[in-house]
């Protein structure tokens, strides 16, 4: 992907913008790099090594970065893992964030395991918008993808949340070749039942055991015209600029899709996301090979604010203009995907 340098002139002192041009006013936080499922895609079957519990950020130190970020324009916040929900009270960070003037829109990502018993706590504490990673509704597949069972767990976690009042439930589903094919319908079915947008997710180069080949991803096009031809055609609705999302509702205007096409037609151009790491590194892109050390500065007894802002511009003034997953210039990041934060 190539892309010019922008002459966008926005002041740097007030907001999140690169050399592209491109606003960042979105952040993913991860709050743990446990996980209580080992999908392939993601992390190690065995012999995990965990961050010790000191390496990680407090939620006092999760909260403090918020409020510095939100004024240079930060308003969306989704908080990821590993799996977010592992964390003790994670309720608890969500009313602190939640305190938070600027900030507009939070979201969290989970696998659902955990969903079922804390759903109505989430709730309570001010969180409404959720994500689901459920990437089939065959319990053969899914003890494949995450080599272990729970996916009754999952199914009753989405229901749960729907009664509690959830609104927008998303399912992200990976999508991989000879494994998408069997499922896909399958979970079209499910969002044309339930009224919850599931979106498929081209399988992108972030696997622990470093065997993601472009042969295995089952692209955005195939994905279109199977379930046209299956199920009915599917019609392009708007979409936010943003989103790496784009949406289709089948013509009868029943069950809502969505399409991540991270490899086939990268979304990087309009990209307005960074990352922070349950370590406390910030990564201006999912793909980054650079990080800045953010924990060390939040935790400095002399800490100063305005060297921590300089920081994070300098991180987003580094960001590439894409991923370059499809050059051959590629490398893939030395972090497993439990690590980096969905």
């Amino acid at each position: 992907m190539t892309q010019q340098r922008n002459n966008f002139q926005a002041d740097p002192l007030s907001v999140l913008t690169d050399t592209f041009g491109r606003l960042h006013n979105n952040l993913r936080i991860s709050i743990t790099d446990r996980c209580n499922l080992r999908c392939t895609y993601c992390m190690p079957e065995e012999n995990v090594n965990y961050l010790d519990r000191a390496e990680i950020l407090s939620y006092e130190e999760i909260v403090k970065f918020i409020r510095i970020v939100s004024k240079l324009g930060v308003n969306k916040i989704r908080l990821t893992g590993g799996e977010p929900l592992v964390r003790q009270n994670v309720h608890e960070l969500i009313t602190q964030i939640n305190q938070i003037e600027d900030v507009e829109d939070l979201g969290l990502t989970t696998n659902g395991i955990l969903l079922e018993s804390l759903a109505e706590d989430l709730y309570k504490a001010g969180l409404r918008r959720i994500n689901v990673s459920m990437d089939t509704l065959s319990e053969e597949t899914f003890k494949k993808l995450t080599r272990r069972e729970g996916l009754d767990k999952v199914i009753a976690g989405i229901k749960k949340a729907q009664d509690v009042g959830f609104d927008p439930i998303k399912i992200n589903a990976l999508s991989i070749r000879g494994i998408t094919e069997e499922t896909l319908v399958d979970l079209a079915d499910f969002s044309r039942e339930t009224g919850i947008e599931v979106r498929f997710i081209e399988f992108m180069p972030l696997d622990a055991d470093n065997e993601w080949e472009r042969d295995k991803v089952f692209f955005a096009a195939e994905i279109i015209e199977t379930l046209s031809k299956e199920i009915m055609p599917l019609v392009p609705v708007q979409t936010e600029k943003t989103s790496p999302s784009t949406s289709y509702e089948f013509k009868d205007g029943i069950g809502k899709i969505g399409i991540i096409a991270s490899v086939s037609r990268p979304f990087c151009e309009n990209c307005n996301r960074f990352r922070l790491t349950a370590d406390g590194k910030l990564r201006n892109c999912l793909f980054s090979m650079e990080e800045t050390d953010i924990k060390s500065a939040l935790r400095n007894p002399q800490f100063n604010e305005e060297e921590l802002l300089d920081q994070i511009r300098s991180s987003i003034q580094s960001k590439n203009a894409g991923h370059a997953i499809n050059t051959a210039q590629f490398i893939q990041p030395d972090r497993p995907m439990n690590s980096i934060g969905g």
